[in-house]
C-alpha cells in the first residue's frame, strides 16, 4: 500500500488504509490523527499500542470493546491494582490477545504511572509532538514514516521511567493516533480535522 488518498463508496478521498476493513472508515474519519489527553486516555493508547506489536491494528480495533471491559477502561489506578488473580483472567480472556508479556507489561507500567503525579503522562507524551508546520503533509502512504527521531526519544524517555514494551515504531504509532502528527495524506478528507493540538 504506496499510493495516494483512494475514493471511498461517499466518492470522498481517504488514506487507503481507512477504507481496507468496515471497521476502519470510522476510527480513520473521526479517531486517528485526533488529539488525545488524559493520562487514562494516552494509557489506554499505549497498552493497545503494545497489545498490537507483531500484529494487525485491525485485531486489537474489533476487540477494543473486550479490552476496556478486562482492563477497567483502562484506569490507571484501577489496573496498577489488579492481582496476580487478575492477571490469570486476563490471561484466560480469548477476547483480548492473551501474550503473557503483554499483560505483564500492562500491568506493571499501570504501577509505574500510578506513582506519577496527575497530568504527567499526557504533558511527558505530548513534549515530544513535533513541530506541525516543519512537517510536509505526505502525498502517499510511502511517505508516511514508522519512526521518527521524536518517536524514538519518546519510547527512550517512556523506558527510562520504567516503561515496558514501548520501543520507536510503538511510539509513533501512538503519536498518529493520538495527535501528535497528523499523517493523513494531503488529500485526505480528514487531513486538517486531525491537525495536532499545542
Amino acid at each position: 500500500m504506496t499510493g495516494g488518498a483512494v475514493p471511498g463508496p461517499d466518492g470522498k478521498l481517504r488514506c487507503p488504509w481507512g477504507l481496507s476493513a468496515e471497521e476502519y472508515v470510522t476510527y480513520h474519519d473521526e479517531e486517528w490523527g485526533r488529539p488525545v489527553h488524559g493520562d487514562d486516555a494516552l494509557f489506554e493508547r499505549l497498552c493497545l499500542e503494545a497489545f498490537q506489536s507483531g500484529l494487525s491494528w485491525i485485531t486489537i480495533l474489533r476487540r477494543r470493546d473486550t479490552f476496556r471491559t478486562a482492563f477497567d477502561d483502562f484506569k490507571i489506578a484501577s489496573v496498577a491494582a489488579f492481582t496476580d488473580a487478575d492477571k490469570e483472567r486476563l490471561l484466560a480472556d480469548p477476547g483480548i490477545i492473551r501474550n503473557r508479556a503483554k499483560v505483564e507489561a500492562t500491568l506493571a507500567n499501570a504501577r509505574v504511572l500510578a506513582d506519577w503525579p496527575a497530568g504527567e503522562l499526557d504533558t511527558l507524551i505530548w513534549s515530544y509532538a513535533p513541530d506541525a508546520a516543519k512537517r510536509p503533509a505526505p502525498r502517499t502512504i510511502a511517505d508516511v514514516p514508522a519512526v521518527t527521531d521524536e518517536s524514538t526519544a519518546l519510547a527512550k524517555a517512556l523506558k527510562k521511567r520504567g516503561l515496558r514494551f514501548i520501543g520507536p515504531t510503538t511510539a509513533y504509532a501512538l503519536m498518529q493516533a493520538c495527535g501528535l502528527v497528523d499523517d493523513h495524506l494531503s488529500d485526505c478528507v480528514a487531513r486538517g480535522a486531525a491537525a495536532p493540538a499545542s
